[in-house]
């Protein structure tokens, strides 16, 4: 029997209840440079990563033609930089996005801009694609310890014009290629004025349609968008056919969201993008719109309110072929990829599944 403890661990609880009495940004920023020392010491970050999650061949897959040791990601958002790569493979994840990078380093919008609600299981951002430029992250990732596949994720920078947006996208995908395993274009950020625009079909064609030339001209990786949560289901339908139309190779879904599950919380009342437990209902359902659209010819990346075995076991079910962690991670700490994993093992032993592939889009509409 797998052993697969609920929860953070004892030590992380206590770690937890220190960070939280600063702000969330300062806590944020401590964590990364632990991180980022523990991707620093090689023999200890193999060591903790052979220990968090053992070998489960089971939960390896194939994507977009990037092998995978397991399912769960890091979403994009908490490494902006790819400062702490190494440490964060080393807590298991099978793979790391990094960003979202800009063409030009950018400070991002005026501090304070990250908000909890530990009651909630959720976080407010309107942090603003702050990040030091997408030639730093590339540097940064020239020297990291990376035994799993790593996403750049790509934004545009706030003062360019709507006009010229895809010049910075092209710009990005120039600088951060030769770096990435796979590049995820962010077009449905809040917190960049104008930016959600860009989804807008008139828009979003012709702008697919010239990163993908880019894409194909240079170094090609696989070239995924990231939507957002806040779209009708048939907005949400029109991006799934402009994106097979361009040749787009997957879909991330879902981005943060600007709605509130209700307006009595202060952290609620605070401007930005929601993410976190009271995502996860319209994130799935997101998920379940694009499947029924696209059915398998469109990979999607599942990513909103997962925190539990549970989640990813019924996110892959739903027809996700990879997931993401944001804020569970935040909340549950460095264990929670390995309970995850050990999780949605023995799950799928309980369901008759041999393979993860055998699992991704077997739920019954």
């Amino acid at each position: 029997m797998l052993h697969n403890p609920s929860g953070p661990s004892m030590p992380y609880r206590l770690l937890r209840s220190v960070l939280f009495l600063l702000p969330a940004e300062a806590a944020h920023r401590f964590a990364v440079a632990l991180l980022r020392a523990l991707g620093r010491r090689p023999r200890l970050r193999e060591r903790l990563r052979r220990r968090i999650v053992p070998s489960l061949p089971e939960l390896g897959a194939t994507r977009f033609g990037l092998a995978f040791d397991n399912p769960i990601g890091l979403a994009a958002g908490f490494d902006k930089d790819a400062r702490a790569v190494g440490g964060l493979f080393a807590l298991g994840f099978g793979f790391v996005e990094v960003g979202t990078v800009t063409p030009r380093p950018q400070p991002g919008n005026p501090r304070p801009r990250l908000f909890r609600a530990p009651g909630e299981g959720a976080l407010v951002n309107r942090m603003g694609f702050n990040n030091a430029g997408a030639a730093r992250a590339v540097e940064n990732l020239a020297a990291c310890w990376r035994p799993g596949p790593i996403g750049i994720n790509l934004g545009k920078n706030k003062d360019t014009p709507e006009e010229r947006s895809a010049d910075d996208y092209v710009a990005a995908i120039a600088v951060a290629a030769p770096a990435a395993d796979y590049l995820a274009v962010n077009v449905s950020s809040p917190n960049t004025p104008g930016l959600r625009r860009l989804q807008e079909l008139d828009r979003l064609v012709p702008l697919l349609e010239r990163l993908r030339e880019a894409n194909d001209s240079g170094r090609r990786r696989p070239l995924l968008l990231k939507v957002s949560p806040d779209v009708s289901n048939a907005d949400l339908e029109g991006i799934v056919d402009a994106a097979l139309a361009a040749g787009i190779d997957g879909l991330i879904a879902t981005n943060t969201t600007v709605s509130r599950p209700r307006d009595d919380l202060r952290v609620y009342r605070e401007a930005g993008g929601l993410s976190g437990a009271p995502l996860a209902g319209r994130a799935a359902e997101c998920l379940r719109v694009v499947r029924q659209r696209a059915g398998a010819r469109l990979p999607v990346i599942a990513v909103g309110g997962i925190a539990s075995a549970d989640d990813v076991f019924d996110r892959l079910r739903a027809g996700a072929c990879l997931v993401q962690l944001f804020t569970g991670f935040v909340y549950q700490g460095p264990g929670l990829v390995g309970r995850l994993c050990l999780g949605l093992a023995e799950r799928l032993r309980k369901g008759g599944f041999r393979t993860l592939d055998e699992l991704v889009g077997s739920e019954k509409s």
